[in-house]
Protein backbone atom coordinates (compact mmCIF):
# COMPACT_ATOMS: atom_id res chain seq x y z
CA UNK A 1 0.00 0.00 0.00
CA UNK A 2 1.80 3.19 -1.14
CA UNK A 3 1.58 6.04 1.34
CA UNK A 4 2.60 9.56 0.29
CA UNK A 5 2.90 12.35 2.85
CA UNK A 6 3.07 15.95 1.67
CA UNK A 7 3.98 18.89 3.88
CA UNK A 8 2.92 22.23 2.43
CA UNK A 9 2.61 25.73 3.82
CA UNK A 10 -0.96 26.56 4.70
CA UNK A 11 -2.94 28.93 2.54
CA UNK A 12 -4.22 26.85 -0.37
CA UNK A 13 -7.91 26.48 -1.08
CA UNK A 14 -9.68 23.17 -0.48
CA UNK A 15 -9.97 22.84 -4.26
CA UNK A 16 -6.22 23.25 -4.72
CA UNK A 17 -5.47 20.68 -2.02
CA UNK A 18 -7.95 18.23 -3.56
CA UNK A 19 -6.35 18.70 -6.96
CA UNK A 20 -2.89 18.14 -5.50
CA UNK A 21 -3.99 14.92 -3.82
CA UNK A 22 -5.69 13.65 -6.98
CA UNK A 23 -2.65 14.39 -9.16
CA UNK A 24 -0.26 12.68 -6.72
CA UNK A 25 -2.62 9.71 -6.40
CA UNK A 26 -2.78 9.27 -10.16
CA UNK A 27 1.01 9.61 -10.50
CA UNK A 28 1.60 6.87 -7.93
CA UNK A 29 -0.91 4.58 -9.64
CA UNK A 30 0.88 5.09 -12.98
CA UNK A 31 4.46 4.98 -11.67
CA UNK A 32 4.25 1.79 -9.61
CA UNK A 33 1.16 0.15 -11.12
CA UNK A 34 -0.58 0.29 -7.75
CA UNK A 35 -4.26 -0.53 -7.43
CA UNK A 36 -6.00 2.86 -7.01
CA UNK A 37 -7.79 1.76 -3.85
CA UNK A 38 -4.48 0.98 -2.17
CA UNK A 39 -2.91 4.44 -2.57
CA UNK A 40 -2.98 6.80 0.41
CA UNK A 41 -2.15 10.51 0.14
CA UNK A 42 -1.87 12.66 3.27
CA UNK A 43 -1.46 16.44 3.20
CA UNK A 44 -0.11 18.23 6.26
CA UNK A 45 -0.62 21.98 6.16
CA UNK A 46 2.06 23.76 8.15
CA UNK A 47 1.50 27.24 9.60
CA UNK A 48 3.92 29.82 8.27
CA UNK A 49 5.39 30.45 11.71
CA UNK A 50 6.25 26.73 12.02
CA UNK A 51 8.31 26.57 8.80
CA UNK A 52 11.85 27.96 8.73
CA UNK A 53 13.73 28.50 5.49
CA UNK A 54 16.99 30.40 5.17
CA UNK A 55 16.89 31.50 8.81
CA UNK A 56 13.43 33.09 8.67
CA UNK A 57 9.96 31.65 9.01
CA UNK A 58 7.59 31.79 6.08
CA UNK A 59 5.43 34.15 8.14
CA UNK A 60 8.41 36.50 8.67
CA UNK A 61 9.25 36.41 4.97
CA UNK A 62 5.64 37.17 4.04
CA UNK A 63 5.50 40.04 6.52
CA UNK A 64 8.73 41.56 5.21
CA UNK A 65 7.57 41.32 1.58
CA UNK A 66 4.33 43.17 2.45
CA UNK A 67 6.20 46.23 3.71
Amino acid sequence: MPLVQISIAEGRSPEQLRSLMAEVHDAIVRAVDAPPASVRVLVNEVPGDHWLSGGATLAEKAASSNR
